[in-house]
């Protein structure tokens, strides 16, 4: 055998033995993600059954588990990196690393730090949790996840964005507390107003108790709010739970709908009459 076949065979039995240690590393980082993810689940899954005195609720439990996931999964992508830059650059492992720290440091460390600290206040104020209805800056949507360095929300058409922890200034929750819907409803002036605020209130109450999980207020009938000449607005207000007030709303407008109709009063938009009269007056002329 000579010098070069036995270099050859060095060199190849050298980067044979770098690729199977890689992808051991590789294959111990995917598991490590897995079975950690896994214990998370767990964890946040016992919280929210638990009530002990100092278990989490529902809401920060899910959140505090996505913040250990994202937490989780760049510490094992750190150490495996690491692992795999050593396995190459066995002889250039100070100056690699001393590089890399250079370059990180040059491109936004300072950036990745602000993200991290404000991600944790996030999570220990309370701010928002997974699942509340947010608006953080321009955006306005649910959150699906907090990451330690992103937050992503889902908006109402479906998009779904990924803000950076550092770049949230200001926040507004609005599933703190429940959220406010309102009913319009046009009603004829030749109608009995009494008669027809009588059959919103009854129909209001009806409406409330059949859906006390998403409405814990009495539904106020607030009154006359305009006075046209062929028409009368009547609102209607009420308080339902986050996210539900949109669904409570179109269904208040159908039951009070189906009220009027059974009883026969007349609905009309502002100026329909006038504009009937006008017509006829032109028709005579």
């Amino acid at each position: 055998m000579n010098i070069e076949n036995f270099i050859s065979m060095g060199l190849v039995e050298s980067v044979v033995n770098k690729g199977l240690k890689i992808l051991f590393v590789i294959i111990t980082m995917y598991f490590s993600i897995k079975i950690g993810k896994h214990m998370i689940k767990k964890f946040v899954e016992r919280q929210v059954k638990s009530n002990a005195m100092l278990s989490l609720d529902s809401q920060r439990a899910k959140t505090l588990g996505e913040v250990l996931k994202s937490v989780l999964k760049y510490s094992v992508y750190f150490m495996g990196i690491t692992i795999i830059v050593s396995i190459l650059f066995v002889d250039g492992i100070s100056f690699t690393f001393a590089s890399i720290g250079g370059i990180a440091v040059g491109l936004g460390a300072q950036s990745l730090i602000k993200d991290l600290i404000n991600g944790f206040f996030i999570l220990f104020e309370n701010q928002f949790g997974v699942g509340d209805h947010v608006t953080l800056g321009n955006y306005n949507g649910v959150v699906k996840s907090i990451g330690i360095r992103t937050t992503v929300i889902r908006d109402f058409t479906g998009d779904i964005h990924s803000i950076p922890n550092g770049s949230i200034i200001g926040v507004t929750n609005h599933s703190k507390n429940d959220i406010r819907f309102v009913v319009d409803v046009n009603i004829s002036c030749e109608e009995d107003i009494e008669k027809v605020i009588g059959a919103i209130e009854i129909t209001c109450e009806d409406f409330k108790s059949k859906n006390e999980e998403y409405i814990s207020e009495p539904i106020e009938v607030s009154g006359i709010i305009a006075l046209e000449i062929s028409s009368v607005t009547i609102r209607i207000v009420g308080k339902a739970k986050p996210l539900n007030q949109w669904k409570m709303g179109n269904e208040l407008r159908r039951a009070i709908k189906l009220t009027l109709d059974k009883n026969k009063i007349e609905m009309t938009s502002p100026n329909t009459q006038l504009f009937n009269e006008n017509i006829e007056k032109d028709d005579k002329k």
